[in-house]
């Protein structure tokens, strides 16, 4: 990995420039890709970067707004930039924002509207289905010639089906973080003792009317605490960010355990030995060993009768795998989930969600969890065919769709290991499923079944037929082993605090 300070703007390099941070070449396969690797040592550098940046206004309350809003101003702290968090009249979310730090005494503290109208970066960080139903409201507040930051492309998809604009004359960002708030905020606190600890971002430029808004983005992301930071599209960062969270993220993971725990249950196993071989066996030792060692690691572990049931369960998960995440791409690309969620924030007005947790499998994981200071349980052979062919095929539905491969790696592998799974093996993943963000929860709710019934119907049954070589060997030879390795050069020695 080299370093510049100048790079080209071809995307097909996925290059950008910065006159601020200097920034690195990372080898990627068929070429390379501009990234801004991360760390504290760049905050001195925040104020030049955010030029023309005075006082940043965080809309919103929720797991992303409490994290960036926290971030931010620790990060900005000796600086006269100042960030505010805007909520809506009679927010239940303002007595939380009070206990971490902003008040209304102090200005950093107010109306969403009225912060809105006194900042200079506005970051729209409330639920999607409220920022589809009051974008109008904040646009029309904006002061002149104030950036608009998104850290997920969801308004975007919503303008464009419905014919709608961003507000001319407007710079419009996004910085994406690729983890859960919880993880932005812990992993940022763990940085003050491991420089470089947090969640990686992607960050995308929509509008630049003053030639600013790369150094903005690329600062908003440092703040943020980001190991590194990679060039993306909101298109691209919409359609692989929704996609992911219903596939090997969450919905499918869902799918996975669910359909495993009832195998082995059917197999003759006890519920907690179930759960162990397929929630515990995932979150835990598969999670761990994908994130220090990568994906052919896992594989490479098992004995010679481990690495033949691995391939059968490989070859025979991997097709029905694909075929149902290029269905959740192709819905995701032509707005039909997007008006699913919009549809849904209107039904659930009424009537509220009911939670996924009460399959009788949960029921075993709190012994399991109990006895992991006496049991370290190895990769379960089976469990780990069935998952990671599924990563496997939601990064060859990425590539094969164009997105560039830092975004492949983290929205498949990076933010699922080292974000989302180590909460699910903290608690389990009907609790992740129950308690992320309304958009993620519809996702994996709609696709997880479709996943366990694909596992069920078609991948199990095929796992008694022989391997497929030619499959196996494309996963041993896969350009992503080489592409998560360059993403993992970048990686601070530390792993996520969940306790």
């Amino acid at each position: 990995m080299t370093s510049t300070t100048s790079t080209s703007t071809d995307p097909r390099t996925n290059a950008f420039t910065s006159t601020v941070f200097p920034l690195d070449i990372m080898d990627v396969p068929g070429g390379t890709e501009t990234i801004l690797r991360g760390g504290r040592h760049l905050f001195p550098l925040l104020p030049e970067a955010f030029a023309g940046i005075r006082r940043i206004g965080v809309i919103g309350w929720g797991p992303q707004g409490r994290a960036q809003a926290q971030n931010l101003r620790d990060s900005l702290a000796g600086t006269d930039i100042r960030v505010a968090v805007g909520l809506r009249p009679g927010s239940v979310s303002a007595a939380d924002a009070r206990a971490h730090g902003f008040t209304e005494a102090a200005g950093t503290l107010g109306d969403w509207l009225a912060v809105t109208a006194e900042s200079d970066l506005v970051i729209l960080l409330i639920a999607d289905a409220a920022l589809v139903a009051h974008h109008r409201e904040i646009f029309a507040a904006l002061k002149p010639g104030a950036t608009i930051g998104l850290s997920h492309g969801f308004l975007l998809g919503h303008l464009r089906e419905t014919g709608g604009e961003f507000p001319v004359g407007h710079g419009v960002i996004a910085v994406c973080p690729k983890g859960m708030g919880d993880s932005v905020r812990r992993l940022y606190e763990q940085g003050a003792e491991i420089n470089g600890a947090g969640i990686n971002s992607s960050f995308a430029v929509h509008a630049d009317p003053d030639g600013h808004a790369t150094d903005r983005a690329l600062a908003w992301s440092v703040a943020l605490g980001s190991p590194y930071t990679f060039r993306t599209t909101l298109d691209s960062e919409y359609l692989s960010d929704i996609v992911g969270e219903r596939a090997i993220l969450l919905g499918a993971v869902h799918g996975i355990v669910e359909s495993l725990y009832g195998r082995f249950r059917l197999a003759g196993d006890d519920a907690v030995t179930a759960y162990e071989r397929s929630c515990e066996n995932i979150t835990g030792p598969i999670a761990r060993t994908i994130s220090r060692e990568g994906l052919r690691a896992v594989r490479e572990g098992l004995d010679a009768a481990g690495r033949d049931v691995f391939d059968r369960v490989y070859t025979a998960t991997y097709g029905p795998a694909r075929e149902v995440v290029a269905e959740i791409y192709d819905e995701v690309a032509d707005g039909t989930e997007l008006r699913s969620v919009i549809l849904a924030e209107q039904r659930l007005g009424a009537r509220p969600m009911s939670r996924i947790g009460g399959s009788p499998m949960w029921a075993a994981g709190d012994e399991v969890r109990a006895r992991r200071a006496r049991r370290a349980p190895s990769a379960d052979p089976f469990t780990a065919g069935v998952f990671i062919a599924t990563m496997t095929a939601q990064i060859d539905e990425f590539a094969e769709r164009g997105h560039p491969w830092s975004e492949i790696v983290n929205e498949s592998v990076i933010e699922a290991v080292d974000s989302l799974l180590p909460y699910m093996h903290a608690r389990d993943v009907a609790y992740m499923v129950d308690n992320c963000s309304r958009t993620a929860r519809l996702g994996a709710r709609r696709w997880g079944p479709r996943f366990q019934a694909a596992y069920e119907q078609i991948a199990f049954p095929g796992a008694a037929a022989p391997t497929d070589p030619a499959l196996i060997e494309a996963f041993t030879a896969h350009p992503m082993h080489d592409a998560l390795a360059a993403a993992a050069e970048l990686r601070p020695s530390v792993d996520i605090s969940v306790a």
